[in-house]
């Protein structure tokens, strides 16, 4: 059975320290499940942005991402996507925070979630068109390049989670406490941490050379203050609308 496209297994450490829920995401994702009580998170991984006054079940392929679940967290289950071990309409909603570019097959996934969930689907994923607004495409091309190639059309998941869908465009604060590319745009600083970098599968697609001229560029800039001349404004910018998309059907 194929579980993805990166291997958590042996590259899936600090996930639950470096990647935890921001309120303020985990706020919108919330409103976005309605009023269902009963919620399937699939591609769980840590428990990221399951709800605590719900009940919850999981879905998550790799064991090293379901020993990182906390002890308040239902275990989750051995499975991928394409293949929910449930019957239609088994769930007032299903949710997949940034799991369907991990996935084998996108579509057979996405349908999947639409026909366990009675209600709202809600996916948080990346708009592959967007990755260019971020300041780290001048640094690491070769990271927007294979984001791109990974992430499904905001469109094509719209289509498939119901006959009608609303696509949000999701702020990013400043201080955003989970750690994706674009939660660091006001603290470039932070990908100078090879564990900072761990914690984020696009740097499982980036060789190691252009991932060692990308850290050796940034750290320059930093040291000169080329790169606070150009970008010095976002480390006083609330927050930052990059590429993260919430999108329910």
């Amino acid at each position: 059975m194929i579980k993805g496209d990166f291997d958590y297994e042996t590259n899936g450490h600090g996930y639950a320290s470096r990647r935890r829920p921001d309120p303020r995401i985990a706020a919108l994702v919330h409103a976005a499940l309605g009023d269902a009580r009963t919620v399937l998170n699939v591609g769980a991984g840590a428990g990221s942005y399951e709800p605590d006054d719900r009940y919850v079940a999981a879905v998550e392929p790799s064991a090293r991402m379901r020993s990182q679940r906390p002890p308040t967290a239902v275990p989750a289950l051995d499975g991928v996507a394409e293949h929910l071990p449930y019957d239609d309409d088994s769930f007032d909603a299903v949710m997949a925070m940034v799991t369907v570019h991990q996935w084998a097959d996108t579509a057979r996934g996405l349908a999947e979630l639409r026909r366990v969930a009675r209600g709202p689907v809600v996916v948080l994923t990346f708009d592959g068109a967007a990755l260019d607004r971020f300041w780290l495409a001048a640094y690491a091309p070769e990271l927007i390049v294979a984001e791109r190639r990974r992430y499904p059309a905001i469109a094509t998941i719209a289509d498939a989670i119901g006959p009608t869908a609303e696509v949000v465009e999701v702020p990013i604060p400043i201080d955003c406490v989970d750690g994706f590319t674009e939660a660091y745009y006001a603290r470039p600083e932070r990908f100078l941490d090879p564990g900072v970098r761990a914690a984020q599968s696009a740097w499982g697609f980036v060789d190691a050379l252009a991932t060692a001229r990308t850290v050796d560029r940034l750290s320059a800039d930093l040291a000169s203050g080329a790169w606070d001349a150009r970008y010095g404004h976002l480390r006083t910018q609330p927050s930052f609308t990059g590429s993260l998309r919430l999108i329910t059907g």
